[in-house]
């Protein structure tokens, strides 16, 4: 029961992010809504065994700021190969090894990478991700490793592991 209530919680707060200020019908309509979903697929979000402290918390919050910031940068990159008359550009698929555990993890590890302009993830293949990158700078496992999820996943560990 307190698992749930705490996930009601934290569906609320994203409402409320989502929707400030709140009303009066909003505030309503979010309590409401927080609560359906906490019924319908707590047992779904308990399954992923996600635990939830004053720490990881804190990680993911850096985590986003720090996604955010790498979104950016990778965006400014892009932008540059595209304007530049050269467009100096060397696509390419490469596999990347994660040291990451969960699944959970793995999965927004490769919703990160996807999610930074000028990488897409392909395919997770147990500790492996196969990325397309739009300037190989890497071909070896470690150096690709290192270069395109290293940012990351120090931060994924904190949160999931």
């Amino acid at each position: 029961m307190k698992g749930r209530f705490l996930f009601s919680l934290i569906l609320f707060f994203i409402w409320f992010l989502l929707n400030y200020p709140l009303n009066k019908e909003s505030f309503i309509s979010g309590v409401v809504l927080a609560g359906l979903l906490s019924v319908i697929f707590y047992r779904r979000f308990a399954a992923l065994k996600v635990r939830f402290s004053v720490g990881k918390v804190f990680w993911a919050v850096v985590y986003l700021f720090v996604l955010f910031g790498e979104i950016i940068k990778a965006n400014l990159d892009v932008a540059w190969r595209l304007l530049h008359p050269k467009m100096p550009i060397r696509p390419g698929i490469v596999e990347i090894k994660t040291t990451l555990k969960s699944d959970f993890a793995r999965v927004v590890l490769a919703n990160s990478i996807t999610l930074t302009p000028g990488t897409f993830t392909l395919d997770i293949l147990g500790d492996s991700l196969l990325i397309h990158w739009i300037n190989v700078k890497a071909e070896d496992r470690e150096g690709a490793s290192q270069i395109i999820a290293g940012r990351f996943e120090k931060f994924l560990k904190r949160i999931f592991e």
